[in-house]
């Protein structure tokens, strides 16, 4: 691909939200030239780690997104003082059941953590970390949920085989590996649980619908 090609895709890149599938790019700069679009990714992510600057090109949500390097995020955040994503303890347990076990429903999840997670479950829906997938064909037809894309990016990874291994979570503390996730094939990489600080959880209904 020419170097005018290059410069498009970075520009497309600098200006986007969310991150860019190469299958987006493709049809914003009509080509179908997949390897070419790759390979310009590629140099790009090269290119700004060889720098060595304030930011690099990362491969997260099932796209490409230029993000800020994490050890200069103080100073990023006393310029644009963003409010802090605030979870609960038990909505980040809530969070890994359903990232480990998806496609739930609310009795799956209510099974492992031993109480109602209806009030959890909305809060999660609310902040786009779950979705609603459709209905379970089984009596009554509960509500079957699983993580989204917006999760993914929160939590810096590439797709769901990215997720912590067992041991990885118990490192974490308090509650265990054991204690929210169901046993599962294993799988690779840190979960950023610190970006995440603790609130009040919302209060929970005992209503048997989701």
């Amino acid at each position: 691909m020419t170097d005018n090609i290059k410069n498009i895709i970075e520009s497309l890149l600098f200006v986007s939200e969310t991150p860019l599938t190469i299958d987006r790019i493709k049809s914003v700069i009509s080509t179908e030239d997949t390897k070419g679009i790759r390979t310009v990714l590629e140099q790009l992510a090269d290119e700004y780690e060889s720098r060595g600057g304030g930011f690099y090109l990362g491969e997260v949500a099932g796209g490409f997104q230029i993000r800020t390097r994490p050890e200069y995020t103080e100073w990023i955040k006393r310029l644009i003082q963003p409010n802090p994503q605030r979870l609960s303890k038990a909505a980040l347990e809530t969070l890994a059941i359903i990232a480990y076990k998806q496609p739930v429903i609310r009795s799956d999840v209510e099974h492992v953590r031993g109480v109602d997670s209806g009030g959890v479950l909305r809060l999660l829906l609310e902040r786009k970390f779950i979705r609603i997938l459709g209905r379970k064909e089984i009596p009554g037809r509960p509500l079957i949920y699983a993580t989204t894309k917006e999760f993914l990016q929160v939590f810096d990874l590439k797709d769901l085989k990215d997720l912590p291994t067992l041991k990885e979570i118990d490192a974490f503390g308090n509650p265990t590996a054991e204690d929210v996730i169901p046993p599962g094939p294993e799988r690779t990489s840190p979960l950023v649980e610190e970006t995440v600080e603790q609130e009040e959880a919302p209060e929970e209904t005992n209503g048997k619908n989701p």
